[in-house]
Order: C-alpha cells, then structure tokens, then sequence
C-alpha cells in the first residue's frame, strides 16, 4: 500500500539576509521584565520570515546560542485621520529564548 505525502510549503524564490528579517528590538515594559527574568527577548521580523530563519539571524547577528522561536502575526489598527479611516499594517513578533550563558544587552 503507497503512502499519500502530505504537501509541502511551496519554495520561495527571495532569500533573504539577517539584516532584513530582523527589523528592530521590541523595547517595552514586558519585554524588559521578559529579558531579566526569562532571558527572552522579543523583535518585530519580516512576514515572510520562518522560525529557523528568525534563530539563524538572531545567532548570527548577535553571536547568542537560541533555544526555541515563538511567532505571532499581529494585526494592524484602525486609525481615524482627517480623511476617514484608515489601517496601520500587519506585522509579526518573534520572542526567541536564549540559552542560560547567552545574553543580548540593547541598553
């Protein structure tokens, strides 16, 4: 009996550089609380960029050792200006936990 293969991502035909799935460190209240007790530290990323991707940048850019990636797609919001409504754009946010000797100051 033949076995169905499940279907795969389709390739991309744009790889791209560390510098540009890396587009800035989310400084904020959780994040500081989040990065000196957990040793977790959050970052806006390109849409398109995948989890092994993102824990390449981050070892590569900042010469940490990464554990585990965790991605959200955010939404834009609606924001109202003088000539009606409109909306911010959909970002992501990758928190990506560090190993317990790895540390990454932005202060």
């Amino acid at each position: 009996m033949s076995r169905i293969q499940p279907p795969q991502a389709p390739e991309r035909k744009i790889k791209l550089e560390p510098h540009q799935i890396l587009l800035r460190p989310l400084v904020t209240e959780k994040g500081v609380h989040r990065a000196t007790r957990n040793n977790q530290y959050a970052f806006e990323v390109h849409r398109m960029a995948t989890k092994p991707e993102i824990k390449e940048a981050v070892e590569k850019l900042f010469d940490v050792k990464v554990e585990k990636v965790c991605t959200q797609n955010r939404k834009g919001k609606y924001r109202r200006t003088r000539h009606g409504v409109g909306r911010t754009s959909d970002w992501r946010r990758a928190i990506v936990h560090l190993d317990a000797e790895s540390k990454i100051d932005f202060f």
